[in-house]
Order: C-alpha cells, then sequence, then structure tokens
C-alpha cells in the first residue's frame, strides 16, 4: 500500500499474479473484506485510548495475535522462520514505528485525516525512489504525486496561521510505512506473510515494552481521555477493554492474510485500486459511530488520493514511466 493498514496496513507482500476473471473478482471480495475490518476496528482505537497508552495497546494486541498466528503457522498458512532475518527485523520496525504514528493520529483526530497522512505512503515510495535509487518517471506520474499531495493538504487542511504540529503524526505513519515497503519491495520478496507479520508482532510488541518502561522511568504528564493518550503508561486493570483488545489482535491477523490472499488471487495493480475503499469506510463508520462529518473539501481531498494512489498503481503495473 500503501499499503495499508493500520492493520492491515501492517504488512502487504508484493505479489503480481494475474489470473481468471473469478480469481480478480475473489481478489476484490477479499481486498474489500480486509479494509471493512480495518475500517471498522481502527475506529474503536479511540475508545481504547481513552483508558491506555499507545505502549500497552501495542503489548496486549501482540499477545493476543502471536497464538493465532502460530496457529495459522501450525495449519500450514507458513513458516514462522524467516529467509533473511535482518531484511524482515528491518522492515518489521520501520512498519511498527509507523503504526505507533498512525494509530497515535487516529486517537487524536479524525480517521479521515490519519488514514489520508497514512495514504502518503505510494507518493513518498515515488519520491523516494526518484531521490535515493535513480528511479525515472513521467509526467504522468510526476502529476500523479502532486494531486496526492494536494488531496492530502485537502482532507488535514493545515491551518498556515495557527500550525499545529499534531497533524504531521499521520504523515510520519505514511513516511515510514513507505520505507518499510521499499525494504519488502526489495529485500523481503522470498519471505512468506506469516513469517513477515511473526517479526513485526515481536517489534511491535518490543516497541511497546520500551515504551512501558520508558513511561515508568521518566513519566510525563498526562491528560485524561484520549488525549492523554501518547503520554499514558501501564493502566490495570482494563477488563473492559477486553472485547476491544481482542478484536484488535484477530482483525491484524485477518487484515493482513486477506490483503495478501487479495495480491495471491489477482492482478496487483487492480487489486490496489481496492485498497482505497478503506478511505470511505473508515470515515464512514466514523460518522456513524462519533458524528465525525467531512466537508467538502475534505471529500474532494480523499477524491484526489484515490485517483492518484490508483493512477501510480496502475503505471507501476504497466513498467510506464
Amino acid at each position: 500500500m500503501i499499503k495499508v493498514a493500520g492493520i492491515g496496513r501492517d504488512m502487504k507482500q508484493d505479489i503480481t499474479l494475474a489470473g481468471p476473471t473469478s480469481n480478480q473478482t475473489s481478489a476484490a471480495q477479499a481486498m474489500l473484506l480486509a479494509m471493512l475490518i480495518i475500517g471498522v476496528t481502527d475506529n474503536a482505537v479511540p475508545l481504547i485510548a481513552e483508558q491506555i497508552g499507545p505502549g500497552q495497546f501495542y503489548v496486549l494486541r501482540t499477545l493476543v495475535a502471536l497464538p493465532i498466528l502460530w496457529t495459522m503457522s501450525q495449519m500450514g498458512f507458513g513458516s514462522l522462520a524467516s529467509v533473511r532475518f535482518g531484511a524482515v527485523a528491518l522492515r518489521a520496525l520501520l512498519v511498527a514505528v509507523s503504526m505507533v504514528f498512525y494509530f497515535s493520529a487516529v486517537a487524536l483526530m479524525p480517521i479521515a485525516q490519519a488514514l489520508a497522512g497514512l495514504f502518503t505512503s505510494p507518493i513518498i515510495i515515488v519520491v523516494i525512489s526518484v531521490l535515493f535509487m535513480r528511479m525515472r518517471i513521467g509526467k504522468v506520474r510526476i502529476a500523479a504525486v502532486a494531486t496526492g499531495f494536494v488531496g492530502v493538504l485537502f482532507v488535514l487542511q493545515p491551518d498556515v496561521a495557527a500550525f499545529d504540529w499534531m497533524i504531521l503524526l499521520p504523515v510520519a505513519g505514511g513516511f515510514f510505512y513507505a520505507l518499510g515497503s521499499i525494504v519488502t519491495g526489495c529485500l523481503c520478496k522470498d519471505e512468506s506473510t506469516v513469517s513477515m507479520l511473526f517479526i513485526y508482532l515481536l517489534a511491535q510488541g518490543l516497541i511497546g515494552a520500551v515504551f512501558l518502561a520508558g513511561i515508568e522511568i521518566w513519566p510525563l504528564p498526562t491528560a485524561d481521555g484520549a488525549d492523554g493518550f501518547v503520554t499514558r503508561g501501564w493502566i490495570w486493570p482494563v477488563w473492559q477493554l477486553s472485547p476491544l483488545i481482542v478484536l484488535q489482535g484477530f482483525a491484524a491477523v485477518a487484515g493482513v492474510f486477506l490483503i495478501t490472499k487479495a495480491y495471491q488471487l489477482g492482478e496487483a495493480s487492480f487489486v490496489a485500486v481496492f485498497e482505497y475503499s478503506v478511505l470511505l469506510v473508515g470515515p464512514a463508520i466514523a460518522w456513524i459511530a462519533y458524528g465525525q462529518v467531512l466537508n467538502l473539501g475534505q471529500m474532494a481531498g480523499i477524491a484526489l488520493i484515490v485517483l492518484a494512489g490508483s493512477t501510480l498503481a496502475l503505471r507501476s503495473s504497466k513498467g510506464a514511466p
């Protein structure tokens, strides 16, 4: 994705297999279901953020997801062992860091803005590829990058007179996700989905534990509710959050599995377009659950991001500059 997920944003394996129409349809259905899962479960983050912090969220999410992943491995979905551990660990660290920024953004701002920032990833990938990997691009891709950037500005709507640095949280998530995607494409092509997700979950849990240790040693002032999410340490008990934490763990695995299955069944450029459906599902759920309303400018921005991302995906699949 980007490819995104917050949960499924967690990982996308680059597999391009063209198949018959039935496979393409199944691929689209798998991706749409994955984005539905992501759109619903990411909207639960603000509820979780009212009581615990990102460190505890990461640790608990990992503890729920790891047994599910181990069971999938035993059922033959893939090995937990990696071929190139260093490359997989680097990718896992980058994606895990990106999700820290993304989940913090979801907790503190409307989900449409958080998703828009995360979906800067395809744009950032192109920019990095041009500047540091000597990739040559044509006018169409340049226009797509510019269009996507304008779309992100439309959704984030930064106030130049009173700039709020918080809007950079999801963009930072998009930046690190882009780096993780580049590492995936360049160094992790021979790795199984289960292996990459396993190492990612370990990295996620480790980051959460380090964060909690840091907060314990150097405690910070913590506001009430979601405003205190970023600086909150370990809170116990949290039994009332158990259903949401379990949901997050299951969604982390299910979303990734469905995203990967979609790319295995369908042609990548075709499937990638459906990944942008989360930009519709997430805000729609937020509108129903929290009354978050998009203005016309933000709606136009989402349309521009979808147009730009789809254009980049199609040009990439055709090998066009």
